[in-house]
This record gives structure tokens, sequence and C-alpha cells, in this order.
């Protein structure tokens, strides 16, 4: 037989031989892998069942839900006394409504100045997201009284009351840049800066994101309807 054919028959038979191995070598690091994967999933199952009777886990869950429960119901009292919503009161309602809720934010307005309605339009869309504190308006012409003993020279006039008692206030636009342009974050902003008010939590700005886009998708559709009939 030819050297050279004799020679070139060994390496391809070698060469065989090398894939072959590599192959197995694969085969082998494969299988070995998945029964690691399938032993963790095995060790996850049973760390997962393990923590659902974790007495430690148990009380963080029951300590949630009690605090979600005493939220619930802090939410349900301050409704009651008027929170969450943007009204008007009389002079003869003033202290009983500045003197039962810890924080109240008084706007002294008149009807016909244009100035009073803007501050109207931003407190009313503050009011519906800060439940921490009352919002309530009082017509100054149809309450000396109390303009009088407050010292109120400029509208509008917004008092802040803590506990019954006047403090900070607002005196026209002067805190908000002097212009009527402002937004209501800006006097979000200052009421927050004042202490009036608390800064929103991340997940309830999204869910308040949430509902108005809501809203807003039901206004249109039955706009839409409307126009359809």
């Amino acid at each position: 037989m030819d050297p050279d054919s004799v020679k070139s028959t060994l390496q391809t038979l070698a060469f065989g031989n090398v894939m072959a191995a590599a192959a197995r070598d694969y085969q082998k690091e494969v299988a070995a892998h998945e029964k690691a994967q399938s032993s963790y999933s095995v060790n996850e199952e049973v760390d997962l069942d393990d923590l659902m009777d974790d007495p430690e886990l148990e009380k963080l869950h029951a300590d949630r839900i009690a605090a979600l429960k005493r939220e619930a119901e802090k939410r349900q009292s301050l409704t009651k006394k008027g929170h969450g919503e943007y009204r008007e009161i009389t002079e003869g309602d003033f202290l009983s409504e500045v003197t039962t809720s810890e924080k109240v934010i008084c706007h002294f307005y008149h009807r016909e100045f244009y100035r009073c309605k803007i501050m109207d339009k931003h407190l009313k869309s503050l009011a519906t997201s800060h439940l921490d504190a009352k919002f309530v308006k009082l017509d100054a012409e149809n309450a000396p009284f109390f303009v009088t003993k407050l010292g109120i020279k400029t509208l509008p006039c917004v008092i802040l009351f803590r506990k019954g008692i006047a403090g900070d206030r607002l005196v026209g636009f002067q805190d908000l840049g002097g212009k009527d342009d402002f937004s209501t974050r800006k006097l979000e902003a200052l009421l927050i800066k004042k202490g009036i008010i608390e800064e929103k939590k991340k997940d309830e700005d999204e869910e308040a994101e949430y509902d108005e886009s809501r809203r807003r998708t039901v206004r249109y559709s039955g706009i839409h309807d409307s126009d359809s009939e």
C-alpha cells in the first residue's frame, strides 16, 4: 500500500475520533447543565414552600393588611369631615370647619375677582388628590366678622389652619411669581413647603394619572356616542 495513502487514511480516522470525542463531551456538558437547572428549580420550589410557612413572612403580611385597613379607615373618616373636595362654606360654618380637621386650607374670595377664580381652579384640582387637608372657600363679602378678625385686606387670601389656629397665608399671587399663569404644581409645591399638605408618593401619582386617564376615556367615549346619535 502506498505510504502516503496510509498516512492520509490514519489522519482522517484520527480527525474523526477527535470530532466524535468532542461531540460526546458536548453532550455530557449539556446533560450536566440540564440536570443542574432541574435541581435548582426543585430547590427553588422547596424554598418558596418554606417561605409560605415562615412565621416572619406571615407577620409582615398581617402587618401590611392591618396598615392598609388603618389607611382605608383614615380616608373614610377624612371624607366624612369634608376632605377630598373643594367646598364653599358659610360664616356660620367657619369655626366648626376649621376646628374639626387638623389641617384646613381656606380661601377667602370675592365672586367678581378674576384672580379668585384662578385660585379656585387650582385649589379644586388639589383637593381631590390631597385628603390630608380640608379645602374650603368663604365669600369674603358674606363673612365680615372673620375678615376683620383675621386682618384680611387683599383677595384672594388663602389662610392655612393647623388645629384651628391660623398660620401661614397666601396673599394674592405674590408667593407664586406674581403672575396669573402659575401652574397647579407650583401652588402644590408651595403648600407642601409650608407643611399643610404632604408630597404624594410615586404610586399615588401613577394611580391618580390612571384614574384621570380613565375618566378622560369615558368622557370622550360619551361625547362620541352623543355625536353618533
